[in-house]
């Protein structure tokens, strides 16, 4: 029989003056608000000894003790489905990662992710999630493109600091909806699930400045940049590359819908489209195109850069875009 786990943890002075669940939220072994105010109504979590509401400012030297709920173990089986390995050593690979591939197991894929890929190409998988072995960050399922996975416990905190730390470099591509009418641009806002539908994110803030930490500290949600630049326009469409500082859940597919330019395709911020010579799709088109870290070993400068699948790159080319996908 599996114990409970108290998990204990000292407050910094970078967390000085947090709310408590948006604190326990930024603890991997939580990652989640709404986990986070789970374990506060079950009277899992106390603050200095004495159990604390949600909104709590939590202040630096605090102990926080969360009494960790056993977890229920998925078992993973390897999946024989060929990976597309751009780099690999013994310290982590790099992936590109095909649309329509899920990254871990979740409600409806159990045993069809890239996990269950990757665990029948290696066992040397970092572990500091066992159910998400070697995942250190994520893209969608639609989503094509490059991910960095950890082969071990040392490989996944250097990397998981580096995305903690917005060091990373991570370009996209994408096609939206509509003509963007700036050459270039930024969008920030802080990114909070959304009151009315737990599938999606919205912006519940916008800023057009720059912030101090102090104050992204205090603001509800997670602070979101993407920056943007138009590489084509087509049928009343565009193709843009895209740029971020922070990767936060649905950032670009939010951040574009609320430009009233969402992604083509993108049924849950946008719309189903039909286009010019009866070409439609019902899913969304963002690759990420180019991905560069700090090698955790060797402390090398990693750049990656890989081009869409050859099918997207035909479709792409059918909606009238001619010099993006090059």
């Amino acid at each position: 029989m599996k114990t409970n786990l108290l998990l204990t943890v000292q407050v910094n002075i970078e967390d000085d003056g947090l709310r408590l669940d948006k604190f326990l939220a930024s603890l991997e072994e939580i990652s989640s608000r709404h986990y986070a105010q789970i374990l506060i109504d079950q009277n899992r979590v106390t603050l200095d000894g004495r159990a604390a509401k949600a909104s709590r400012p939590v202040k630096t030297g605090q102990n926080v003790i969360i009494d960790m709920p056993p977890v229920v173990p998925t078992e993973l089986v390897p999946y024989d489905f060929p990976l597309d390995i751009v780099f690999e050593d013994s310290d982590l690979l790099v992936i590109n990662k095909p649309s329509g591939l899920v990254v871990h197991p979740a409600a409806g894929h159990q045993q069809d992710t890239l996990v269950n890929a990757l665990l029948h190409h290696t066992t040397e998988l970092s572990m500091k999630n066992e159910q998400r072995p070697g995942i250190v960050h994520r893209i969608d399922k639609e989503t094509s493109g490059l991910l960095v996975i950890a082969k071990n416990d040392h490989a996944h905190e250097h990397l998981s600091q580096q995305f903690k730390n917005k060091t990373t470099h991570r370009v996209y591509w994408a096609v939206v909806n509509g003509n963007v009418d700036l050459m270039q641009g930024t969008r920030r806002s802080y990114l909070a699930r959304h009151p009315n539908d737990r599938k999606r994110h919205a912006s519940v803030r916008n800023l057009n400045k720059i912030i101090t930490q102090q104050e992204e500290d205090f603001a509800y949600g997670k602070w979101a940049v993407t920056h943007f630049k138009r590489l084509e326009t087509s049928h009343d469409m565009s193709y843009l590359q895209l740029q971020l500082e922070t990767g936060r859940t649905h950032q670009i597919r939010v951040h574009m819908s609320e430009m009233r330019h969402a992604l083509l395709g993108d049924v849950t911020y946008g719309f189903p489209v039909k286009k010019a010579k009866d070409l439609s799709t019902t899913r969304f088109y963002l690759h990420a195109a180019e991905l560069g870290f700090i090698h955790p070993r060797t402390e090398k400068e990693m750049l990656f850069k890989t081009g869409w699948p050859a099918a997207d790159v035909e479709f792409i080319k059918k909606l009238g875009f001619k010099n993006g996908t090059l």
